[in-house]
């Protein structure tokens, strides 16, 4: 009878600890889910310290984190600085964003051109910045726009709202103004941010992009617009 007990307490045992390897060797969902539900990170490097850093700040992203940083360097330093800062971290993408402005045309092509071949994406202006800003009120479309009445411009398009750009100053995209860019155009019914897009990726269609630095007024921050609507 003792003998017939023990043989069973140690069935039991055996039962025990054969559940336990089972419980081990299972995948830990709760830990797989938390992992499944880490948010991508998307790095844009700007050239600008304050407006572009300003305006991508203000992006509301449900699914992605963006980190715009403001370098204040020019183009082909910015380029080198966020391949670097690509292979120290893993990002799920890395934008450089810079202007045209007064750079010499091969210092600007070759900017773009070491970018993509070192996988970078880029979101340029010819000439600055504020022109993708102006497309959200104004279908301006290609030809000159000297960047130093791009301010005047902007402030002009925004003067019924009762706010103004500081773009000869500060050059800082208020939580204001950004809720501006990103709201809704009262005559098409249509997000600004939308029109935006629209109007500079038929400008940007324009050209042939043999000759970036030659495209002017163009801008490629549609693309990097698009892509970060995904994540809203």
């Amino acid at each position: 009878m003792k003998n017939k007990q023990a043989e069973q307490n140690a069935a039991k045992l055996r039962h025990k600890e054969k559940l336990k390897a089972n419980r081990r060797s299972q995948p830990d969902l709760e830990r797989k889910e938390a992992f499944l539900n880490i948010k991508p990170t998307i790095l844009i490097v700007c050239e600008g310290k304050n407006t572009e850093p300003s305006y991508f700040n203000h992006f509301r992203l449900t699914s992605a984190k963006v980190v715009p940083v403001g370098l204040g360097f020019n183009t082909i330093s910015l380029v080198n600085r966020a391949i670097e800062l690509s292979q120290h971290t893993k990002y799920e993408q890395v934008w450089c964003v810079f202007d045209k402005d007064d750079f010499a045309e091969d210092h600007f092509n070759n900017s773009i051109q070491r970018a993509v071949a070192n996988n970078l994406n880029v979101a340029y202006s010819n000439q600055a910045f504020e022109y993708w800003l102006i497309l959200h009120f104004d279908d301006h479309q290609s030809g000159g726009m000297h960047r130093n009445d791009y301010n005047d411009k902007l402030n002009l398009l925004i003067s019924s709202f009762q706010i103004e750009y500081d773009g000869n100053g500060s050059k800082i995209i208020e939580e204001d103004f950004y809720e501006i860019l990103d709201g809704m155009d009262e005559k098409t019914g249509i997000p600004r941010i939308s029109l935006a897009i629209n109007r500079a990726e038929r400008n940007y269609q324009l050209f042939d992009h043999i000759n970036p630095a030659k495209e002017e007024s163009s801008t490629t921050v549609f693309l990097l617009a698009k892509e970060l609507l995904k994540y809203r």
